[in-house]
């Protein structure tokens, strides 16, 4: 069992993604995006295997995603952050979001 303290040491944190781009070297379909964690954090880089979302349905949306992970170099892309997601019944990730707008960088509790 995880404590408490253990729990508030994975610090995640809502973003608004703010690009996408295609990844045409990554092994399975998967997205770059930019996210915006506001003025404390600023943008970081992900790569995210979420290829059953559009870059429309991704461009403005609010994300949550651990923050303090060390960066993870996916193929030639560096991953500064991990999005957060749940799979469906058939494994696509279905991604975490707030269900109002929250200030960006907001830290989940």
């Amino acid at each position: 069992m995880a404590t408490f303290e253990q729990f508030l040491e994975i610090d995640m944190r809502v973003g608004r993604v703010v690009a996408v781009d295609e990844f045409p070297e990554a092994r399975k379909p998967a997205w770059k995006l930019r996210i915006d964690f506001g003025a404390e954090l600023g943008e970081k880089r992900s790569s995210a295997q979420i290829s059953h979302y559009s870059r429309e349905d991704l461009e403005g949306r609010l994300v949550v995603a651990v923050v303090n992970f060390p960066p993870r170099q996916i193929g030639p892309v560096m991953s500064e952050v991990l999005v957060l997601g749940l799979p469906d019944e058939e494994g696509r990730v279905t991604l975490l979001q707030p269900d109002s707008d929250v200030p960006l960088g907001g830290r989940v509790y």
